[in-house]
């Protein structure tokens, strides 16, 4: 069964940078990182999820930013260290969320629909 562990939130000032990291597990069946497409998503308190960033399966050659932090936000792979992670630059306080992350089988790019989730993690951003 695929696990997916986020771990590098925690408080920061506006202004400052965080690079979360999200580690995957196949188990016994889930099969190889290489295998999924991988996204981040966050939830702020009293709000609804919301896409980040997504990266095709593979050796990640496509990448899709949200609107709303492109240019600040990143998506990138690691599958030699089957880890996903979200470098965020620029931080601001509406950026206050859980973050997580997920995957998705067989996708080249994928702003929906995710199958397994992560347990995410808290990033705050103070002033």
């Amino acid at each position: 069964q695929v696990q997916l562990v986020e771990s590098g939130g925690g408080l920061v000032q506006v202004g400052d940078s965080l690079r979360l990291s999200c580690a995957f597990s196949g188990g016994t069946s889930g099969g190889t990182f290489e295998g999924y497409a991988m996204g981040w998503f966050r939830r702020a308190p009293g709000q609804e999820r919301e896409f980040l960033a997504a990266i095709s399966w593979r050796n990640g050659d496509g990448t899709y930013v949200a609107d709303s932090v492109k240019g600040r936000f990143t998506i990138s792979r690691d599958n030699a260290k089957n880890t996903v992670y979200l470098q965020m630059i620029s931080l601001k306080e509406e950026d206050t969320a859980v973050y997580y992350c997920a995957a998705k089988p067989y996708m080249g790019l994928a702003v929906q629909g995710y199958d397994y989730w992560g347990q995410g993690t808290q990033v705050t951003v103070s002033s």
